[in-house]
């Protein structure tokens, strides 16, 4: 249970550096995948639901894993949010989407570079559990 929180750090980094890249190599790919939520009411229970259950995961993981290392605080903080922004996905999807829609705007590179080293910085604390 002691490893939780690190597996999960090493996995969001991966996941959040694969997203970085996929946004470098193909400019506009975030734009569109939140312009097609935002078109799907269907779209948008499902990645609610999805938001939910993982955020659910995330908070339990850290909690079962003790909660009384940074790791995994910050894996139940994560969760929490998580939880906070799939309920809010839920409920407002129409603001919330479109508040994004605005911040991200078409020119995610500055976003995804800062997702790439968010990522990194995931990977490596969750990496350096495990020696």
């Amino acid at each position: 249970m002691a490893y939780i929180p690190a597996w999960t750090s090493l996995f969001l980094g991966l996941f959040l550096i694969a997203a970085a890249i996929g946004e470098l190599r193909r400019p506009g790919l975030w734009h569109r995948t939140i312009e097609e939520i935002d078109a799907s009411p269907a779209l948008q229970m499902v990645a609610g639901l999805l938001e939910l259950a993982l955020g659910a995961f995330l908070y339990i993981g850290g909690r079962a894993a003790g909660g009384d290392d940074w790791l995994a605080v910050a894996t139940m903080l994560l969760g929490g949010l998580m939880v906070a922004e799939a309920l809010v996905v839920m409920a407002l999807s129409d603001l919330y989407i479109r508040f994004w829609m605005r911040k991200l705007g078409t020119q995610t590179r500055g976003w995804a570079s800062f997702v790439a080293v968010l990522g990194a910085a995931c990977f490596l604390a969750g990496f350096a559990r495990f020696f």
